[in-house]
């Protein structure tokens, strides 16, 4: 457990990842806790408004928040033909809850938190992003999101795994098991027929390898496994995302859903469409060989 606020130093907010570094100018510590599972620290940055720390790792900022949480919510939604029963493993900032229910098919959403003190701490300093913890479609469990897994079966037609990146130092740590197998079979095992998966990625400059690793997991249990990408400027080399359906047929390249321009802005959306959604899963040549060896997913 990294201690966030002893990343400040000389006004600076420095996040240290795989011998490279990322920093922010700080202007002031809003907050600084240990909670029983994670250090939490919030600052307020002279670029990026308020920062969410937690373990020594940037999780959100208010200033591209929305790129992240409307890419992992709504992908996998508008490939869904009727999404009614929505999981959300993690996400205590509220962001993808908050763009979820933008969704009006959405009979219910059920969100299971480990960390009651993360989504106290982004009422008070993100209000835009945890701003519907009262809403009455959303069932909240503050509980391991893997032992909820394991007791589910057939009940959600959208599972999202919004959870923090794997320790690559420490296999049994932080957010691990949520990537390895033995989550991954609960995972399938509660989805209803034609359900849909996803989870936050690694950036494929950075850790090809991993997602190749991910990928061939998730093949294993699944007809659909894809990969898209978001830029999102604190999450350096930019985000991906991994998404999987036990439904043959699905297209992640296609959103069934589409909406329009006002029905966008309706929304409030500030990155997703279905431009960008389609746009999402073209990758650079070698990430498409590495990934799609022997099929033509992104072959034109």
């Amino acid at each position: 457990m990294e201690n966030g606020k002893e990343l400040i130093v000389d006004g600076w907010f420095t996040e240290h990842w795989d011998e490279q570094n990322w920093s922010l100018m700080v202007e002031e510590v809003l907050y600084h806790e240990k909670s029983k599972f994670q250090d939490i620290l919030v600052f307020k940055s002279k670029t990026y408004g308020n920062v969410l720390v937690l373990d020594g790792g940037i999780q959100c900022t208010e200033r591209d928040e929305f790129s992240y949480q409307e890419m992992i919510a709504h992908m996998p939604l508008n490939c869904h033909q009727n999404p009614k029963h929505v999981l959300i493993v993690g996400g205590g900032d509220g962001g993808v809850l908050r763009e979820v229910l933008k969704h009006d098919e959405v009979e219910t959403v059920t969100q299971v938190e480990i960390d009651e003190k993360v989504v106290e701490v982004c009422k008070k300093y993100f209000p835009t992003m945890a701003c519907q913890y009262n809403h009455p479609k959303l069932r909240l469990h503050f509980q391991d999101g893997i032992e909820f897994v394991k007791n589910s079966k057939n009940m959600f037609d959208i599972i999202i795994n919004d959870c923090t990146d794997r320790d690559l130092q420490d296999e049994s740590s932080g957010s691990n098991p949520l990537f390895q197998l033995p989550y991954w079979k609960n995972l399938k095992q509660a989805l209803r027929p034609g359900g849909i998966i996803i989870q936050q990625e690694e950036s494929v400059f950075f850790h090809l390898d991993l997602i190749k690793k991910g990928f061939e997991m998730c093949r294993s249990l699944f007809p659909v496994v894809n990969y898209a990408s978001a830029y999102i400027p604190s999450f350096c080399g930019g985000q991906g995302f991994r998404l999987c359906s036990s439904n043959p047929d699905v297209d992640f390249k296609e959103p069934i859903h589409k909406w329009s321009f006002e029905e966008r802005k309706k929304r409030s959306l500030r990155y997703y469409n279905q431009n960008v959604h389609k746009a999402a899963f073209v990758l650079p040549e070698f990430a498409d060989q590495a990934l799609y060896p022997d099929d033509d997913f992104n072959k034109q």
